[in-house]
């Protein structure tokens, strides 16, 4: 049987298989990412590195599912925002992080959208980049408040290290801390039962949701930088225009390049300071040459609406709610 295919046909066959091979490759990410996070949610709640057999692999998934739960929270407030415009773009591109002896393994180098067609206004560029960390915020504070209110006894902690109770413990060796923010320490204060053990910074890592949660806020916190096409750019820019986003965003390299230099000068001078990690250094060399420090224009701006400049007010407060200027201490005791 012969049959002719119009040019119009031929078109629509050619984007449905791009279309499925690119809904594979999603799905393929995110399937691979939820197999990198049940891992490291086995090496953060163990303490070991493995081998592990299969039946321990329901210890990781707390950690896994809570961790896709933050991603996919961001990134889709990002998406609907930008369908909602009528803005073209991909569905989130999960990236995996495989265990790699010598690294933190967090499972994942978090998610992404890409935006394929441009941003036609303020308003858009501002709903955009708004939506992602206002879902992944309410996601992580779900997550925080899980963990909080369900802490193990003091002999989950025992388990993983034995003898952590003892006075002569960790008299020597290395010591790796979590920075305290003022979100983590305000749930923590409401939210934790009178009389329950609360783990220190230093053994946060331990409990897969505070962990989760510890882990949003601090992506969170990079993202909402007030710099380039960071979320927080896009913010910035959008209610305020190119100039004072242009002076907030050098401020803000500045203080994050300072924190950075401070963290270096506490390694290479063996010395302990109150604030700084060496990390903000990398992240600050990847604003300036990747992801730079200005932002483009768009084609129309116009003022924001009342609401969308609450929103913004409310999305700067949860930079400086998620934000700590040491999120990683690591040093010989």
């Amino acid at each position: 049987m012969n049959q002719n295919f119009s040019e119009s046909d031929i078109k629509f066959f050619q984007r449905s298989t791009v279309k499925s091979h690119s809904t594979l490759v999603h799905i393929a990410l995110f399937v691979i990412t939820f197999i990198t996070t049940v891992i490291a949610g086995l090496e953060w709640t163990s303490g070991t590195m493995g081998p592990y057999e299969f039946n321990d692999l329901a210890q990781g998934l707390p950690y896994a599912i809570s961790a896709l739960f933050f991603l996919t929270a961001h990134e889709f407030g990002h998406y609907f925002a930008a369908k909602a415009h009528k803005v073209k773009t991909t569905l989130p591109y999960y990236i995996p992080f495989p265990p790699i002896p010598g690294f933190f393994n967090f499972g994942t180098m978090g998610a992404v959208i890409r935006i394929k067609s441009p941003i036609p206004n303020n308003k858009a560029m501002f709903d955009i980049g708004v939506a992602g960390p206002i879902a992944g915020f309410i996601a992580c504070i779900i997550i925080l408040v899980i963990g909080f209110t369900n802490l193990p006894g003091p002999e989950y902690l025992e388990k993983i290290h034995p003898g952590y109770f003892s006075p002569d413990y960790q008299s020597a060796g290395l010591y790796f801390a979590f920075g305290d923010t003022i979100l983590f320490s305000i749930l923590r204060e409401i939210f934790s039962q009178p009389g329950v053990f609360i783990p220190p910074m230093s053994e946060i890592y331990h409990y897969p949701f505070l962990c989760v949660g510890w882990f949003g806020l601090f992506v969170t916190a990079m993202n909402m930088l007030p710099i380039g096409q960071l979320d927080g750019g896009h913010i910035v820019y959008s209610m305020f225009g190119l100039k004072k986003h242009e002076a907030v965003a050098s401020i803000s390299m500045i203080t994050i390049g300072t924190l950075g230099f401070m963290g270096l000068a506490s390694i290479l001078l063996n010395a302990e300071t109150p604030i700084g990690w060496s990390g903000w250094l990398f992240w600050a060399f990847i604003l300036y040459f990747v992801i730079k420090v200005k932002h483009p224009p768009v084609y129309e701006f116009s003022p924001l609406s009342k609401t969308r400049i609450i929103l913004g007010w409310i999305s700067i407060l949860i930079l400086f709610l998620s934000f700590s200027p040491s999120p990683f201490t690591l040093s010989m005791v």
